[in-house]
């Protein structure tokens, strides 16, 4: 059974840095991407970050320059800088397996998710 554990978040002033770090388990394919999916009350789950084992990377634009995914095997960190109040969501980590040339940051690319854990920015 493949599971993702996801910690990190809470709550910090506009402008400061988070880290959310995820772990998957149960997945025995070594070609499996990963992403971060923040959530706000009455929004989509967009992809904000994006990360294959051959760590290829993708951003979404709003994120660009502030946030920096990582991974170490079946670890993947997101390191959030100069966080805005928009950042506020709820954030999702997730997983599948496949090749991308560049890993998606849409959420009906992965079929393996973990709970959330909030990040809240006050301005």
């Amino acid at each position: 059974q493949v599971r993702l554990f996801v910690s990190g978040g809470g709550s910090v002033q506009a402008g400061g840095s988070l880290w959310l770090s995820c772990v998957v388990s149960g997945l025995t394919f070594g070609n499996f991407y990963m992403g971060w999916f923040p959530q706000a009350p009455g929004k989509e789950r967009d992809g904000v970050a994006s990360i294959t084992n051959y760590d290829k990377t993708s951003y979404a634009d709003p994120v660009k320059g502030r946030f920096t995914v990582s991974r170490d095997n079946a670890q993947m960190y997101l390191e959030m800088r100069n966080l805005k109040p928009e950042d506020t969501a709820m954030y999702y980590c997730a997983a599948d397996v496949g090749y991308w040339r560049a890993p998606p940051l849409s959420a009906s690319d992965y079929i393996y998710w973990g709970k959330g854990t909030q990040v809240t920015v006050a301005s």
